[in-house]
C-alpha cells in the first residue's frame, strides 16, 4: 500500500497516510480539524541498488558460481607465477624504466 501525503490549506500542517489505492483521499485536517486538505504529488520512492550485483548476478546457480571460483583462482594463479617485479621487467636483455623506455646516459661533461 502506498504512502500519500497531504496538506491542509487551512493551517499548513503536512501530514502521511498509509492506504489502500482504492481509499478515498482524507478530507480533514487531524490538526485543525478544517476540511481544506489537498492530496500532495508525491516524487515516488527511489530504487536503491546495493550489495555485489543485481539479481541475475547474486542468485545465480551453485555450478556457475563454482566455475567462476576456479577461473578467478586460475587468473590469480597466472598473474603471480613469474615472481618478477613490474618495475624491472627485462625485454631483449636490455632493461627497461616503468615507463618501458631504455635508461638514458647522462651526457659527459667535458674538463
Amino acid at each position: 500500500m502506498p504512502t500519500y501525503e497531504y496538506e491542509c490549506r487551512k493551517c499548513g500542517h503536512r501530514f502521511e497516510r498509509f492506504q489502500s489505492i482504492s481509499d478515498k483521499p482524507v478530507k480533514t485536517c487531524p490538526k485543525c480539524k478544517g476540511r481544506r486538505v489537498k492530496r500532495l504529488v508525491g516524487g515516488g520512492a527511489g530504487l536503491l541498488f546495493k550489495g555485489s550485483g543485481f539479481h541475475s548476478t547474486d542468485y545465480r546457480s551453485s555450478s556457475y558460481r563454482e566455475g567462476a571460483k576456479q577461473e578467478k583462482k586460475s587468473g590469480a594463479d597466472a598473474d603471480s607465477g613469474s615472481g618478477k617485479d613490474a618495475s624491472s621487467k627485462k625485454e631483449g636483455g636490455k632493461a627497461k624504466d616503468a615507463a618501458g623506455k631504455s635508461p638514458t646516459k647522462p651526457p659527459k661533461k667535458d674538463g
